[in-house]
């Protein structure tokens, strides 16, 4: 039996590390796409927009139009580490591409990942250890060096990053002492 036991920050702890323009920038992404998007990503969303957020004049947020429920939503975001997991999933799903290119990018620099489509939804919150030497610039060049043909901001680069990599830069470690995210069938213990 496994002792090892891996420290996390919630998932709220990701507005540390995000301007507040760029925040409301990402819900409203999120919130655009959510039509588009399979149920399962929809609806924790539309749960959690129902709990947590109130929009005036709306008995129940989630049936608020999009642009109404924009501001609010970033307003629980700061709070809520289940909203803001149900937000990024989301928004993930919403740039697939940009997904699947930041994961390859990842591979090839050997950082350690859950699958591309593992539901990190599911995961008490981010491991807060980051390997040193790659700060969000660095990784910004190396994909659009991977990439030329691809315009992509480095704010939306840094969050999938973020998202991928089930990281923050909370402490910066040497790459041999990266903690290993846990699998999707095997969660941490309390």
């Amino acid at each position: 039996m496994d002792d090892t036991k891996v420290a996390f920050t919630p998932f709220a702890s990701l507005n540390n590390f995000m301007r507040p323009d760029y925040r409301l920038t990402v819900i409203r992404s999120a919130l655009q796409a959510l039509p588009t998007l399979p149920e399962s990503l929809r609806n924790p969303v539309d749960e959690m927009t129902r709990k947590v957020v109130r929009v005036p004049g709306f008995r129940h947020g989630d049936k608020a139009p999009t642009l109404l429920k924009v501001v609010p939503i970033s307003k629980a975001f700061e709070k809520s580490s289940e909203l803001v997991a149900a937000v990024i999933a989301a928004w993930a799903e919403a740039h697939a591409d940009l997904r699947q290119k930041v994961y390859d990018l990842l591979k090839a620099r050997n950082w350690e990942l859950l699958p591309v489509d593992a539901d990190r939804t599911k995961l008490p919150g981010f491991l807060p250890k980051w390997p040193k030497g790659e700060d969000y610039e660095t990784l910004y060049k190396a994909f659009t060096e991977m990439y030329p043909d691809v315009v992509e901001s480095i704010d939306n680069v840094s969050l999938m990053v973020v998202w991928l990599s089930t990281r923050l830069p909370y402490q910066l470690v040497e790459p041999a002492q990266k903690e290993t995210p846990p699998t999707e069938d095997k969660q941490p213990a309390d």
